[in-house]
């Protein structure tokens, strides 16, 4: 368990700048927040009848747009998403590792921000079936987190009520995680 918010800020300064990689296609928003004595991290379930990633719990974000920057590209996307627009941010802490998911040509870039949260999310439903709101404790309970083969690779899976994490978005989540352990 985190001991404070205080802690949560100073554990992430370690993390690296956003990355810039010229090839990168999409950009993902970690949205961190203040709530009360904790701090909470914005994850959204994707429809069950999307082309891509359907029922897949996940970051807010999506593809870059041309001259876009990931910073940008991933707020403009969590603002169409979820309505975390450019506002509501307030620093960007940094970045997580570049990665792939099943289409390998396709080189996502994680944004690390602390945000005010909105005073209603307002998810778009053709996008976004549910937003799940865990806290950093939730998260950083190991005994909630399995793995398992899938398809002759190991990969982390954590089950909310809503839906599965897992994939590209638990291997960020689990990277960022180990900023704060």
């Amino acid at each position: 368990m985190l001991s404070s918010v205080h802690d949560v800020w100073d554990r992430l300064q370690a993390l690296p700048p956003v990355a810039h990689p010229p090839h990168a296609r999409s950009a993902v928003l970690v949205p961190l927040y203040v709530d009360g004595d904790r701090v909470r991290v914005v994850l959204t379930k994707r429809p069950d009848d999307m082309r891509t990633h359907p029922g897949d719990v996940v970051f807010p974000g999506g593809r870059m747009e041309n001259g876009e920057d990931p910073v940008a590209a991933a707020i403009r996307e969590a603002d169409e998403e979820v309505g975390i627009g450019a506002d509501d941010v307030d620093e960007i802490l940094g970045g997580l590792t570049p990665l792939t998911t099943r289409s390998r040509e396709n080189l996502i870039v994680p944004v690390v921000a602390k945000i005010t949260r909105p005073e209603r999310l307002v998810p778009d439903p053709s996008e976004v079936d549910v937003i799940i709101e865990p806290t950093l404790d939730e998260m950083l309970d190991e005994g909630r987190w399995v793995t398992s083969d899938w398809m002759g690779h190991t990969l982390w899976f954590f089950e909310f009520d809503e839906g599965t994490l897992w994939g590209a978005t638990a291997f960020m989540m689990r990277e960022f995680l180990g900023y704060l352990r």
